[in-house]
């Protein structure tokens, strides 16, 4: 079975999309309910997807690469988008309208100890100990940030239920992609995967969504054209090069510190706790991505 390999051999392009996808994909989480003031959950995703899928296959196509993908990957890409894409897109909103942002960001990144536990008990993958200690570490600091809001989560059980899910469902999606091993450029097989998503996020907005047509605000039209753009677009594309260059366990726990970033956008938009726990769960995601990323002197 294959063993994850050691830290030592991350690479310096990895640990830069790693800053910047804690960067873009943190300070997300804020925006949501701004996003979903005047529109739907269904709404505001079938058009972040549509326009940030749209966007990475006109990029591709300037930049000279081709977006056709043979047919044999067909069937693994939209499996994978489903679990990853579908699923997270949709259950993240509905989270992230229920809970406080911080908190919702927290369940749904709680995919690297759902990736750990289903490579060991699914895949039969075994893990060093500093793996091990990594994940421990990151369960203690998703424990921690989950504290504070409790209460929250039982007045609100089904917001709970939707993060926890968005969790899993990336995942099992990461899984597929990864062992699947789908040679496809990054930049077009993100901008497929979110149009993909798009086929039954448009039907769900089309049946569930506002049900009738209005202009949005200049604002929620300009949070909308960040998230399609940067998240969506320049988030999900770092997401699968660091998937590319790292064992899944190890690109799953380089995600941990989004939550982090994402309590502290929430504090600074929407005065949502910051304090103790939050800075120790800081703590030890530092100390957990020290031990799955950064070289052990010797």
């Amino acid at each position: 079975m294959p063993v994850p390999l050691p830290s030592a051999t991350l690479p310096r392009r990895a640990l830069i999309l790693l800053v910047i996808l804690t960067l873009v994909w943190g300070t997300n989480w804020p925006l949501f309910p701004i996003a979903m003031r005047e529109l739907s959950v269904w709404t505001f995703r079938a058009f972040a997807v549509v326009i940030a899928g749209c966007s990475l296959l006109l990029v591709a196509r300037a930049r000279g690469q081709s977006l056709v993908i043979e047919r044999r990957h067909w069937r693994v890409i939209c499996t994978a988008t489903f679990f990853y894409l579908v699923v997270w897109n949709i259950a993240t909103a509905y989270a992230a309208l229920m809970l406080p942002s911080g908190q919702a960001a927290v369940l749904g990144f709680t995919m690297p100890l759902w990736t750990a536990l289903i490579s060991w008990a699914v895949l039969g993958e075994r893990m060093s100990l500093r793996l091990i200690l990594a994940v421990g570490l990151g369960g203690v600091s998703v424990t921690l940030l989950m504290v504070p809001s409790f209460a929250a989560y039982a007045s609100a059980p089904l917001g709970m239920v939707y993060g926890l899910v968005a969790g899993l469902g990336w995942a099992i999606g990461t899984l597929i992609l990864k062992r699947s091993k789908v040679d496809v450029p990054v930049i077009v097989l993100t901008g497929w995967q979110l149009l993909i998503t798009a086929v039954p996020t448009v039907i769900g907005a089309l049946i569930f969504g506002d049900g009738h047509w209005f202009m949005p605000t200049w604002q929620t039209i300009a949070v909308i054209a960040y998230i399609s753009l940067v998240p969506m677009c320049v988030g999900n594309v770092c997401w699968f090069m660091i998937v590319g260059m790292l064992p899944v366990n190890v690109a799953g726990l380089s995600s941990i510190m989004v939550p982090v970033v994402a309590m502290v956008s929430g504090a600074l938009m929407h005065g949502e706790p910051l304090g103790p726990l939050q800075l120790a769960a800081m703590v030890c995601c530092v100390a957990s991505l020290s031990l799955a990323l950064l070289k052990p002197k010797r």
